[in-house]
């Protein structure tokens, strides 16, 4: 009885540990993994089994921006079952990224950028158990292009991060409930006025959608937007849209 008091409150409870084939993944793509469950000192009932795509977002209020975990997508996996003690069972899985996971991969100034898989136990009267295992997210070549096409425009990524909220543009808009958002600096004074340049994307399957939302001295702030087919990636070509739209 004292060895399941204990485990009710995470002593000598069962474990949850998840495998990843790799931790380098670009947004959109398949990922495999295997999930290990160990047994504790006593034996205990699992309700559910829950992995979840994670990422930290700032969250704009009244009283100041603070941040929090945001849960991009979660996969419930397995049925029901009964953990006897020191019992090891594997469960293989398999789930695609959300395809506008945050990129994680870059060189920025400041990047607050973070993705994780988190795993967690729903154990009957216990505390769940959870594991956390940190991604590396890459650009696809549509993002890596505008990233490319704005250093030889003469701009800096400064600072990188997550906020919460939703993208709206005539043509498309996001789902996932929050977005990044890259801050870029003209590296010699501002050109045309422009002080800072914002670049947000949201990929699909075939094609990205980049929104830019423009800072310039002594105007407003406006937003732009431009889609790029993932089969007519050309660097040549975005820099010269991009140069055209913000300038």
């Amino acid at each position: 009885m004292f060895k399941k008091i204990l485990a009710s409150v995470g002593i000598g409870a069962a474990k949850v540990d998840t495998v990843l084939q790799t931790e380098h993944l670009h947004p959109g793509q398949k990922f495999h993994a295997e999930i290990i469950i160990k047994g504790g000192d006593v034996e205990q009932d699992i309700s559910g089994l829950e992995l979840a795509l994670m990422t930290r977002v700032k969250v704009e209020s009244d009283d100041g921006d603070y941040f929090t975990n945001h849960i991009i997508e979660k996969w419930r996996v397995g049925e029901k079952l009964t953990l006897q003690p020191g019992e090891e069972k594997r469960i293989p899985f398999e789930a695609r990224l959300h395809s506008e996971t945050p990129i994680t991969e870059f060189i920025a100034g400041y990047n607050q950028t973070h993705v994780w898989i988190q795993t967690g136990l729903n154990i009957d009267l216990a505390i769940d158990a959870s594991d956390r295992d940190p991604l590396h997210i890459y650009p696809n070549e549509a993002v890596k292009a505008c990233m490319q096409a704005m250093d030889r425009l003469g701009f800096r990524l400064m600072k990188a991060d997550v906020e919460k909220g939703y993208l709206r543009a005539p043509s498309f808009h996001s789902t996932s409930g929050c977005y990044q958002e890259l801050e870029y600096r003209p590296q010699s004074g501002g050109m045309f006025g422009i002080q800072e340049v914002e670049l947000s994307f949201v990929p699909e399957a075939h094609k990205t959608h980049v929104l830019i939302e423009l800072d310039r001295a002594f105007r407003s702030d406006g937003y732009i937007d431009l889609t790029i087919e993932h089969d007519h990636v050309n660097l040549s070509q975005i820099c010269d849209q991009l140069e055209r739209l913000i300038h």
